[in-house]
C-alpha cells in the first residue's frame, strides 16, 4: 500500500527532515506515527500525498509512483488519499451538508451521486441529525468528524490522520479515535500521526517512531516510546 525506499528531505539544503527513511505500510493496516516535535511526522505525510518531493529515494501509494506525480496527476492521486487535519478546515459558511456536497461537486461528481452519497456519510460519522448545522453550531469533536467524512467523500484506499484529536477533550478524542478505528474495521488503511500518548498505547496497533528524520523503532504492537 504506502512504500518509501531510502527517503530523504532536506530543506535549505542543509537541513534534513528525513534521513534514507524505509517502510512499508500493508493494505488494511493502522499505523501509528509518533515522534517529538521536529521528529519529521509532517514532513513524512507531506512526501505521502504529494505535497512535497522527496530529495532522494522513492514513495509508492497504491499504484502511484508519488514522487514521480506531475502537478497535473496530484488531484487524481489525492482522490484516492483522505487527509483529516487538526484544524478541521470547514468552510463556515456552508452547512454540513454542503461542505461534504461541495467536497464532491469541485471533482465534477454528478449531483445525483452527491445527494445519496452526503447524508449516507453523515450517518457513517453519526451526524445525520446535523445535516443543517453550520460548523459553528458544532462541537469541536462533532467538526472533527464532519471532516472525517469529507476526507472518505471519494471513498479512499488510505485515510491519514495528522493529529486529528490536538484540540479535542478527552471524551471527542475517544470518540474520534473509535471511529478512525470503524473505517479502518470497514478495509481503509488508516495512518495516525498522534502526541497522544495514551491513545497510541491503548490502541494496541503498530506504531513507527520517529528521531531527527530516521525510523528508531517499528513495532507491530507497539508503544509509545519517546
Amino acid at each position: 500500500m504506502i512504500n518509501f525506499k531510502e527517503v530523504t528531505k532536506i530543506y535549505n539544503h542543509d537541513t534534513v527532515a528525513l534521513d534514507h527513511v524505509n517502510l512499508f505500510i500493508k493494505k488494511g493496516e493502522f499505523v501509528s506515527v509518533v515522534g517529538a516535535s521536529g521528529a519529521g511526522k509532517s514532513t513524512l505525510i507531506k512526501l505521502m500525498i504529494g505535497e512535497e518531493k522527496p530529495s532522494e529515494g522513492s514513495i509508492i501509494v497504491g499504484e502511484w509512483r508519488v514522487n514521480e506525480l506531475k502537478n497535473r496527476e496530484l488531484p487524481r492521486f489525492r482522490r484516492n488519499v483522505g487527509v483529516v487535519f487538526q484544524n478541521y478546515r470547514l468552510l463556515p459558511k456552508k452547512t454540513a451538508a454542503e461542505n461534504l456536497a461541495f467536497a464532491m461537486e469541485v471533482s465534477g461528481t454528478p449531483r445525483e451521486e452527491i445527494k445519496e452519497c452526503v447524508p449516507q456519510m453523515l450517518d457513517i460519522v453519526g451526524l445525520k441529525d446535523k445535516t443543517d448545522r453550520f460548523p459553528v453550531q458544532l462541537s469541536g469533536g462533532e467538526q472533527q468528524r464532519i471532516a472525517i467524512a469529507r476526507a472518505l467523500i471519494h471513498e479512499p484506499e488510505l485515510l491519514i490522520a495528522d493529529e486529528p484529536t490536538g484540540n479535542l477533550d478527552t471524551f471527542a478524542t475517544w470518540d474520534i479515535i473509535r471511529l478512525l478505528l470503524k473505517i479502518n474495521e470497514l478495509g481503509t488503511t488508516v495512518v495516525l500521526a498522534s502526541h497522544d500518548k495514551e491513545v497510541v498505547n491503548a490502541l494496541n496497533k503498530r506504531v513507527i517512531t520517529l528521531e531527527k528524520g530516521a525510523v528508531i523503532r517499528d513495532q507491530e504492537h507497539g508503544q509509545y516510546m519517546i
